[in-house]
């Protein structure tokens, strides 16, 4: 099961979350050849999505994106309150496995998307001023909440099968004088392997890291894969466009639509019954 944890030391404001995924971060490399690089970014970009859902005080959503003119043209990944997640990016030229973020983007940004059920959207743009994803995003909680905070993100292959996990560390708001508890777990933490964070369990990274400190440990959430496409989503999007439109799609692919979802790899497919079927209801309905 892939799972989050909030953690929280009794001894110092700053609070801790961990994140660990397998199966999630599987279904997001299902279905796609990405390059090596690719999927380290894929996975770092799924740890600090599920990290900063956790932050979230509300129910709604969150899309973390890289957008830039490189090879790697967009990398997404959705998340929302049920910490449930999927993620898919677009390659459009060679990449080396040791290509850097820069190597990947080109010129580009992040973007971090916050969408409540109830309240307004929120739209933050954050430059790539930062050799990393992790520096970028750290710099986005400076810029924007004001709250120093830390990200430790490890991607590797655990029982044959591609990992990542991660550990955020922030300050708590309203929270002054704090530099040298904040520094001193900082130090702790960077001492994590890849291994331990990858293998060892919850209990067990958080006693080897901070078996001098009081920690408290909250309950597990789970993390899940899911995919919002429907039949019924491509149906809408079908009808949204002009009808003589979609009647040329049906003549150029031989008389069958297929919609394919990049996200989980779903076909969905319409052929000139089922186009009249969508046109006749919508029909009744507007009546």
């Amino acid at each position: 099961m892939d799972t989050l944890n909030r953690f929280l030391f009794d001894n110092h404001p700053i609070r801790g979350e961990i994140t660990r995924l397998e199966q999630t971060y599987q279904a997001i490399l299902d279905n796609h050849t990405y390059p090596v690089a690719v999927q380290t970014l894929l996975g770092e970009l799924l740890v600090v999505t599920s990290l900063l859902t956790a932050t979230l005080k509300f129910e709604g959503d969150i899309a973390v994106q890289l957008q830039g003119d490189g090879a790697l043209s967009l990398a997404v990944v959705n998340g929302n309150d049920q910490q449930q997640l999927r993620g898919v990016a677009r390659v459009n030229g060679d990449i080396a496995d040791d290509a850097t973020l820069k190597d990947m983007v080109g010129n580009g940004y992040i973007v971090i998307t916050i969408t409540p059920k109830n309240g307004e959207r929120y739209q933050g743009i954050v430059g790539l001023e930062k050799e990393t994803l992790i520096g970028c995003i750290e710099n986005y909680f400076m810029q924007s909440e004001q709250l120093p905070t830390r990200l430790f993100v490890k991607t590797g292959v655990h029982n044959n099968k591609p990992m990542a996990a991660g550990i955020l560390l922030q300050v708590l708001p309203a929270n002054d004088n704090t530099d040298e508890s904040f520094e001193h777990l900082s130090a702790l933490t960077e001492t994590i392997t890849s291994e331990e964070l990858l293998q060892l369990s919850t209990d067990e990274i958080l006693y080897r890291l901070y078996n001098q400190e009081e920690v408290r440990l909250f309950e597990t959430h789970e993390i899940t894969f899911k995919c919002i496409c429907s039949r019924q989503r491509c149906e809408d999007s079908l009808m949204t466009l002009p009808e003589n439109e979609v009647d040329e799609i049906l003549k150029e692919d031989g008389g069958n639509i297929d919609i394919h979802c990049d996200y989980c790899g779903k076909h969905y497919s319409f052929d000139a019954i089922d186009i009249a079927e969508m046109r006749s209801k919508r029909k009744v309905n507007y009546h």
